[in-house]
């Protein structure tokens, strides 16, 4: 049970906008907490005497441009390596469990365990980050992780491989919903929901690039100083996160008043625009709402079905693959590379597709059946890598898009105040799917000895959410 004070729940929404930024805060500390609107009356931007019409609205492209330049890359950066970090389990797992006797089922447990960590830190984190600021925040994040995840090097127990995974669950906790309300601080409204949608493609670029890597730390380095490749491969892959960890505190700026690199001029009309948005409200709605609302339930297993097959897919397509017959872990690791591959690609051109043409519901049903059908035709044709690998290139590219796609339904199916306490609720369940299917899948591993029903279990929770999506009434979402 939740403590007393964590019962309110914090929600933005702008009307119209794909993404919903969700804010869970201790009651006490958000009402000093700085917000975009207190910009202006920050001591720098008192020096800001610069007249925001002094630029005009056709010059904002150019300006926003810029500054999406200036962040959003190296903030992709920062969460491929976060990435990176939280899933390249899922290669060690081919050489660690024979080297450390683990069954399927410790695996999937401590695969999982990480996202309990995330979900108990994630609020104080995010209350921390408005205290002291985005760049403290984001660095200690980053440093932290990195620590952790080079420590799960000397793993030898399945408590200390339980314990590791909670605390890196627990050190990255805040950091996507930090950047998610860092880039509010940055971008109004009109322009979030494609800064977010690009900043989200990093997960599948994570894929693409710690493929390849995974696999050739652990080909090469393997005993050597008397380390197997699992080990080099979490010590080696550990450095990009404490590199980028300090760098963030001389790249960053917490807020657009403390940016050396624009002009006067530039940072009013930033701190103006993100101002104005004075159609944005902040709803305080108690938690226990979500359970008198059956449509919340409802958008909630849609997203549990996301999170699931989603989750799933990461963490077991090397495992996948391997079990096709390919052998050396170095093409196992630029295999994986093809699927992520095709999720970039597929997360570019349907939401766009669908902000386009204001039709949400079957740009979500469509993925959901392409996702499920190319997790079972990838188990059907295992026999066959070429065959199989390209199915389950069709299943992330199904599977993946859904993840950015569903947040476009319950800001038009939820509206008042059950609004904030339902999507706050949706989030937190989702959570637990990510816990569940590692875990789920690596006992059915263990039961019946293959990994084909693991994957017909997760193509069930694609065929199930595009059933669900179905149910939701077309006038409510297609907006």
């Amino acid at each position: 049970m939740l403590p007393e004070a964590y019962a309110e729940v914090f929600v933005r929404i702008t009307p119209g906008q794909q993404f919903v930024t969700i804010i869970f805060a201790l009651e006490p500390m958000m009402k000093n907490a700085p917000s975009p609107v207190s910009l202006a009356g920050s001591s720098p931007e008192q020096r800001m005497h610069a007249d925001p019409r002094v630029l005009s609205d056709a010059d904002d492209n150019t300006l926003y441009r810029r500054v999406a330049w200036r962040l959003v890359p190296f903030l992709m950066l920062c969460y491929v390596a976060a990435f990176l970090d939280r899933v390249n389990v899922g290669f060690a797992k081919l050489q660690m469990l024979d080297d450390l006797g683990f069954s399927e089922t410790v695996y999937g447990l401590g695969a999982g365990i990480f996202f309990i960590g995330y979900f108990l830190f994630e609020v104080p984190s995010n209350v921390l980050m408005h205290r002291i600021g985005a760049r403290k925040t984001l660095a200690r994040i980053m440093v932290l992780w990195g620590v952790i995840s080079a420590a799960m090097a000397f793993t030898q127990t399945p408590t200390q491989f339980y314990v590791l995974r909670f605390l890196l669950g627990a050190a990255e906790a805040g950091f996507y919903p930090g950047i998610i309300l860092y880039l509010t601080y940055w971008f109004p409204s009109a322009r979030r929901g494609q800064i977010i949608a690009i900043f989200m493609t990093a997960v599948p670029f994570a894929g693409i690039l710690g493929g390849p890597l995974s696999g050739w730390i652990m080909q090469t380095f393997h005993m050597g100083h008397g380390m197997a490749g699992w080990q080099w491969m979490f010590v080696i892959e550990a450095v990009p996160s404490l590199v980028l960890g300090v760098a963030v505190l001389a790249y960053l700026d917490d807020r657009i008043a403390d940016a050396c690199w624009l002009n006067d001029a530039e940072k009013a009309r930033l701190a103006h625009n993100v101002a104005a948005e004075t159609h944005e409200k902040v709803e305080h709605v108690s938690l226990w709402k979500l359970l008198q609302d059956r449509r919340v339930l409802h958008m909630a297993l849609i997203c549990y079905c996301t999170v699931s097959s989603l989750s799933g897919l990461a963490f077991w397509i090397p495992s996948v693959i391997k079990s096709t017959g390919v052998k050396s872990l170095l093409e196992i690791g630029l295999l994986t590379a093809v699927p992520n591959a095709c999720a970039v690609v597929s997360m570019v051109l349907v939401c766009r597709h669908s902000d386009k043409t204001r039709e949400r519901r079957w740009h979500m049903v469509i993925p959901f059946a392409v996702g499920g059908t190319g997790l079972i035709l990838s188990t059907l044709f295992g026999h066959n890598p070429p065959v199989a690998v390209a199915m389950l290139s069709v299943a992330a590219a199904g599977c993946m898009v859904c993840s950015p796609l569903f947040w476009s339904l319950p800001t038009a199916f939820l509206e008042g105040r059950s609004a904030a306490a339902g999507i706050a609720g949706i989030n937190a369940f989702a959570g637990l799917a990510a816990f569940v299917s590692p875990y789920a899948i690596g006992w059915i591993k263990d039961t019946t000895g293959s990994t084909d029903w693991g994957m017909y279990f997760l193509a069930s929770f694609a065929f199930i959410g595009a059933f669900l999506v179905l149910r939701v009434p077309a006038r409510l979402v297609n907006r």
